[in-house]
């Protein structure tokens, strides 16, 4: 991990005296301070942390309860009232046949990120065992199947994942597919190496020498010591995953119209910016405003991770 992401995100350490509750105090971390008061604190320290946290607690909630933000049915219109700007009757204005945009876009958010999550689920699970593989097992093993990784490194994702799609057909879990294989080999790379690092720590030599099997040797020491990095790419990938299949969708691979997925929305609306710019601005701007929040939040995990090893 880099250390621009390092200093950036991790939280300054004490000066002075050891805390109460630390090592020396003789009670366990944070049950003094407890951890939601620590974790608090840490936020209200930084205002841009604390911002993208409430961008991507206001997304996840519009994918899973979009009835919170909004009554009105995103698939209904009044043809009579297209083409409204932003107003407080609709917040993100009309389209071009009268439907609340703003409703479109918080129920799009169900379909774009369910599309999200699958593909770093299938990247995560694939690539983290790839990974796991080629750094337990080595040999001629490790050879393989890194060759295999250079290969799909070597191809550019969108362009892997626009060959996937056309192969598998169009619909919102066959783009989140081909987005999640498309991502494979970044996080076998990162699996690979984490469990090379883990694999000649003294305490999995000490387990091997006094007669461990393998198979607990990589369930009790290799696989909680190696995830984090794992863990922390894995919400890295999530900015860079909504985006991919906001562009498949942009182009056409993913849900059919009038489904509202993000890329459609924005896809629909450039065919009228003369006047009716919100179109395509607004549903760009949540994108952007989600896509930056999980990449904050992304760096100050990988400060924190980095700063407890």
């Amino acid at each position: 991990m880099s250390q621009s992401l390092v200093q950036d995100a991790a939280e300054p350490a004490a000066q002075g005296p050891e805390r109460p509750g630390g090592p020396g105090d003789g009670t366990p971390p944070g049950s003094r301070n407890g951890g939601p008061r620590r974790a608090l604190r840490f936020l209200l320290r930084r205002p841009g942390l604390l911002a993208s946290v409430v961008v991507v607690v206001l997304v996840l909630l519009a994918s899973f309860h979009p009835e919170l933000f909004t009554s009105r049915n995103p698939l209904e219109g009044t043809p009579s009232q297209n083409f409204r700007g932003p107003s407080g009757e609709h917040w993100f204005g009309t389209d071009e046949l009268g439907r609340d945009l703003f409703s479109r876009v918080v129920h799009g958010a169900q379909l774009s990120l369910k599309a999200t999550l699958i593909a770093v689920a299938v990247a995560f699970v694939l690539g983290g065992l790839l990974g796991l593989v080629a750094g337990f097992v080595g040999r001629w093993v490790d050879d393989v199947l890194m060759r295999f990784v250079d290969v799909l490194l070597s191809i550019p994702a969108l362009f892997l994942s626009l060959a996937l799609v056309t192969a598998l057909g169009y619909g919102t879990v066959k783009v989140a597919f081909a987005v999640g294989i498309a991502g494979v080999a970044s996080f076998a790379r990162v699996a690979r190496s984490e469990v090379l690092r883990v694999r000649q720590a003294v305490f999995v030599e000490a387990s091997r020498s006094c007669g461990a099997r393998w198979y607990s040797v990589l369930g009790r020491h290799v696989l909680p010591n190696a995830a984090g990095p794992i863990v922390v790419l894995a919400t890295l990938e999530l900015g860079t995953a909504i985006l991919s299949v906001s562009s498949l969708s942009f182009l056409g691979y993913g849900a059919p119209p009038p489904a509202p997925e993000w890329g459609t929305l924005i896809s629909v609306g450039r065919n009228y910016q003369a006047n009716a710019w919100w179109l395509t601005a607004l549903p760009g701007l949540v994108i952007a405003a989600t896509v930056l929040a999980t990449n904050r939040v992304a760096r100050a995990l990988d400060g924190e991770w980095s700063e407890q090893r």
